[in-house]
């Protein structure tokens, strides 16, 4: 039996095959306890057994593993809050784009609106001329 499976059942365990069997599984590949250095914020107190320095590099080492997923999250969220400026920016830019547009429509409808009164008041002015030309042409008023 090894000696984790000794540990997990509470019984007596030989500390140097416990120790070879932790190395073991440290020193595979892609393992977590092989790819993460020890952290420089902790250090083993002086007289802490071999295994009890095992066991709190092990977890001490996920932890680690945890927080280097969180500050990459960090870094992504980062990323997305530039992605978010970047396209706010566009939006701002394309909002300015609209209202001056809008702003162009309106003037152009001004000067159409204008144009068509001054047309509307100009075709009035040559009906009263001719009615006022064809009232004195029948009075026989002459016309200067």
């Amino acid at each position: 039996m090894g000696s984790i499976e000794q540990l997990k059942r509470g019984t007596e365990v030989n500390l140097t095959q416990l120790e070879t069997d932790i190395a073991a599984a440290a020193a595979r590949p892609g393992n977590s306890l092989a790819s993460i250095a020890l952290p420089d914020y902790v250090e083993h107190q002086e007289g802490v057994s071999r295994v009890g320095a095992l066991s709190a590099e092990a977890v001490v080492r996920d932890y680690e593993a945890a927080a280097k997923e969180i500050e990459s999250m960090g870094a992504e969220l980062i990323d997305a809050a530039k992605r978010c400026e970047a396209m706010t920016a566009e939006v701002h830019n394309a909002i300015a784009y609209m209202r001056d547009t809008a702003s162009a429509y309106r003037e152009e409808a001004k000067k159409i609106f204008k144009r068509i009164e001054d047309c509307a008041m100009f075709t009035q002015d040559v009906r009263k001329t001719c009615e006022d030309v064809k009232r004195r042409m029948a009075e026989g008023t002459p016309t200067n």
